[in-house]
């Protein structure tokens, strides 16, 4: 079991219900995105995020954005700006999965550094944390790295997170419910680990891809406990799960 010193994790799938994301993030943000840029399109966070926009009509850009749910950065800033409202307001609470609080509680408590990547803003991380149902976990996290670090899907991401964070690419541990996140991580040299969370009643464990492969990771010695994980193991790529 390699010791890993650090635990970047996905927010989306992972420690997060998609459907908290799909059913209340995306619709809040759709439905408050003109009221909200009449309110403050001419503040200058608003403003820099809309001069990424490309075109006359930002709002009908921005909605296309939202329509084919697209990972880029404008959109994903300014939706991190509308539910900044939503969550102050209290209509917004950030859903947590619950074995997800503890284990970064114990993971913090132990002295392991913790950092969240994902294709929603810096700002949306820290909103989900700060306001989530267990409570403020903000100051557990020690970085919350977006698409400014480039697309979860590319190597080379990872390999800016581990610079940037400071930390050698071999100690840290990615969690991901996405096997090409984990492929694109595994290349640039992070453990990984794969996280199957219920989506549904019929939900199942889906066999890896022919070749690929997962770094060993022992879900106990980790800290996760939940009662859908997936355990990949190098070199043979088979898998052991606990079902739903």
């Amino acid at each position: 079991m390699a010791a890993f010193t650090h635990v970047l994790t996905d927010i989306e799938g992972t420690t997060t219900a998609i459907a908290f994301v799909h059913r209340s993030l995306f619709p809040y943000a759709a439905s408050a995105l003109e009221p909200f840029l009449a309110r403050h399109s001419g503040e200058p966070e608003v403003a820099a995020v809309l001069a990424e926009v490309p075109g006359k009509d930002k709002p009908a850009q921005i909605r296309a954005w939202m329509a084919a749910d697209a990972k880029v950065t404008p959109l994903k800033a300014l939706q991190g700006l509308i539910w900044r409202e939503g969550y102050k307001a209290g209509d917004l609470q950030g859903h947590l999965w619950p074995d997800v609080a503890p284990a970064l509680r114990d993971w913090h408590a132990r002295g392991l550094h913790l950092a969240i990547y994902s294709s929603g803003s810096e700002e949306a991380q820290r909103l989900l944390v700060r306001h989530s149902e267990a409570g403020d976990l903000e100051p557990l996290f020690e970085g919350f790295f977006d698409t400014r670090m480039g697309m979860k899907r590319e190597a080379a991401s990872y390999t800016n997170i581990a610079r940037a964070w400071g930390a050698e690419p071999a100690a840290i541990l990615f969690l991901s419910d996405i096997a090409e996140e984990l492929d694109a991580a595994r290349q640039a040299g992070l453990a990984t680990c794969q996280l199957v969370r219920c989506r549904g009643r019929h939900q199942a464990l889906r066999p890896p891809s022919a070749g690929r492969r997962f770094w060993g990771c022992d879900i106990a010695a980790v800290g996760v406990t939940g009662p859908c994980c997936a355990v990949r193991t190098n070199p043979t790529a088979t898998a052991e799960s606990r079902t739903c």
